[in-house]
């Protein structure tokens, strides 16, 4: 089973429904639930949702990160790219402008994260904040053709982050990128 922490964001059932898709069962908790909760459940992966704020003020997630980083894979996506980026020394700056739900295409690393896909594809950006200064420990996987950082993944440990929405329906692969994570994580669907 998979837990997909909910940072009360609109895109949440989104994901449920892909992950759904590719057979796998989510049990979604909001981010107000506590720690205790979280650690009574059967897990086999956490992905951390997209939300609005910062990663400190997304409840219970820094705490979750904290305690689940070295147990389980973990995905990031959105806010949650920024709190995994931030929990292992990455600084949240301001992005070179706003991008809510826009669309910049990224150039992407050979990694198991993008197997099969294009280095070059367009993806769904809602976001006003970015990574930056991270690190040895996060490995940039993918970037914007300003530089800004858009996928990473940990030097030793399995986890992966999006700064974009792969469940937009205008990220072209984002439903592949669901799969391979899954298949990196060793997460199998039904």
């Amino acid at each position: 089973m998979l837990l997909l922490l909910d940072n009360f964001d609109s895109f949440t059932y989104n994901l449920v429904d892909y992950f759904g898709q590719l057979g796998v069962e989510v049990h979604v908790l909001r981010n107000d639930v506590k720690l205790e909760e979280i650690e009574a459940l059967p897990m086999e992966g956490i992905v951390l949702s997209p939300g609005p704020g910062e990663p400190q003020q997304a409840g219970v997630m820094m705490e979750v990160i904290r305690h689940y980083h070295d147990k389980v894979p973990m995905l990031g996506i959105c806010l949650g790219h920024q709190a995994l980026g931030a929990f292992f020394g990455a600084q949240l700056d301001k992005g070179i402008k706003p991008m809510h739900g826009k669309i910049s295409e990224i150039t992407c690393e050979a990694d198991p994260l993008f197997a099969g896909l294009p280095p070059k594809m367009p993806v769904v950006r809602y976001h006003s904040l970015v990574l930056k200064h991270w690190p040895d420990s996060i490995v940039p996987l993918a970037y914007t053709a300003e530089g800004e950082l858009m996928a990473f993944r940990h030097s030793t440990l399995p986890l992966h982050a999006l700064q974009f929405h792969p469940e937009a329906a205008l990220t072209t692969y984002g439903l592949d990128m669901l799969r391979n994570w899954l298949d990196i994580a060793n997460i199998a669907g039904r």
